[in-house]
């Protein structure tokens, strides 16, 4: 592929509207959207193990943003196949000054291999970091918590410093996070007296953060947890926390959701055999929809239950053994979240709240087509 063919297939941004669109991103962004690499250096380029485990060896892709990117119209063309989202890769010309612009393109898209090489200026074998590339594309979303264990899984250790919240995230979640575990504070400090709102809070900033370090360690004397093991089971309650705040925001958005597709006005001449898959794929969408609802809260309750049986008993063993086989269970979990997430975020991006759901019999074929895959890919996990 000439260069011309690859500049048709991936081009550049205006400096000043990709600068908006970064700056955005590192401000805002949610952590289930965007992993912002150009931060996690600029935080954790010191750190012995960001060098020893990086996520990317190629150090300008170790430098980028990758986004969960849903497709716009003059995005499709980019493919051979359709498809509804996709990972895009950003890399800024220059890290320190966001202003020059940069290049983007989407992993999976014609050339993108090629593209890859070309803004990496790098010759050599990347056959690490297109494996890497390929599994963080699979993932229906970029929570860290899924990222982590797909990556182990495939027996890949990466440095922790990756899996980080994002700001927005973290400071959406300080509020949250401080109802769930007051009843464990009060626990932890029983014999120093009941901690004031200014102890919490910090206690709370301390278990969001990347590091797990001494203003835990009531925490971890509560927990009976040494070492590494203090430091997974951090990780996974961490985990936990996020995803049951995520849930708190995502089910009034999944009902609504649900209720619309059912209401939604297809126009246009419907085949027989089309209008039977749109019938049939409406009642699945709903009921598949409930059905991972009802899953992800059990398993949502087992994390209750142990934490409960810790707070009521004063037991810390069923909780701190929870805690250690917890990221098996961040997989199917951070998948399922993914899918539902999806679903939600992309009907209320295509029909705004209080706008009538009507849509050409294509266009909603390819929508319920889009969920239904999802849907069913999850339910199968």
């Amino acid at each position: 592929m000439n260069l011309s063919a690859r500049r048709k297939l991936s081009p550049v941004r205006k400096p000043d509207r990709l600068t908006r669109s970064l700056r955005a991103l590192e401000r805002t962004a949610s952590t289930s959207r965007v992993l912002n690499l150009l931060a996690i250096a600029a935080d954790s380029h010191q750190r012995p193990e960001y060098s020893q485990y990086p996520l990317f060896r190629n150090r300008t892709l170790n430098n980028a943003l990758i986004v969960k990117h849903r497709l716009r119209a003059d995005d499709l063309f980019l493919f051979d196949e359709a498809r509804p989202t996709a990972t895009k890769i950003i890399i800024p010309f220059e890290r320190s000054d966001l202003s020059l612009g940069g290049q983007s393109f989407f992993i999976g898209q014609r050339g993108w291999i090629d593209l890859l090489r070309e803004a990496c200026n790098d010759p050599s074998d990347m056959t690490r970091d297109l494996a890497t590339l390929r599994m963080i594309d699979m993932l229906p979303s970029l929570d860290p918590f899924l990222l982590r264990e797909h990556l182990r899984r495939h027996g890949m250790i990466v440095a922790p410093c990756y899996f980080a919240l994002s700001p927005g995230d973290l400071e959406q979640m300080q509020g949250f996070v401080t109802v769930e575990i007051s009843r464990l504070i009060d626990l932890a400090y029983r014999d120093k007296g009941r901690v004031n709102g200014a102890a919490a809070a910090r206690l709370v900033e301390a278990l969001l953060s990347t590091d797990v370090d001494e203003r835990l360690e009531p925490l971890r004397q509560t927990l009976v947890l040494e070492g590494e093991s203090f430091k997974e089971g951090v990780f996974s309650w961490k985990g936990f926390l996020y995803y049951k705040w995520t849930l708190t925001r995502l089910w009034p958005q999944l009902t609504a959701t649900a209720s619309e597709i059912g209401q939604m006005v297809i126009t246009g001449n419907k085949e027989p055999g089309v209008a039977r898959y749109v019938d049939d794929a409406r009642k699945r969408l709903q009921h598949g929809v409930m059905v991972e609802r009802a899953s992800i809260l059990r398993t949502i309750k087992v994390y209750d239950d142990a934490f409960e049986d810790l707070i009521d008993n004063g037991k810390p063993q069923a909780f701190r053994e929870f805690l250690l086989r917890a990221p098996e269970m961040f997989l199917s979990l951070g998948e399922k979240v993914g899918v539902i997430a999806h679903i939600a975020s992309f009907w209320r991006y295509r029909f705004p709240d209080g706008q009538p759901a009507i849509v050409d019999v294509e266009e909603a074929v390819d929508i319920l087509q889009d969920f239904d895959s999802g849907l069913s890919a999850s339910l199968s996990i």
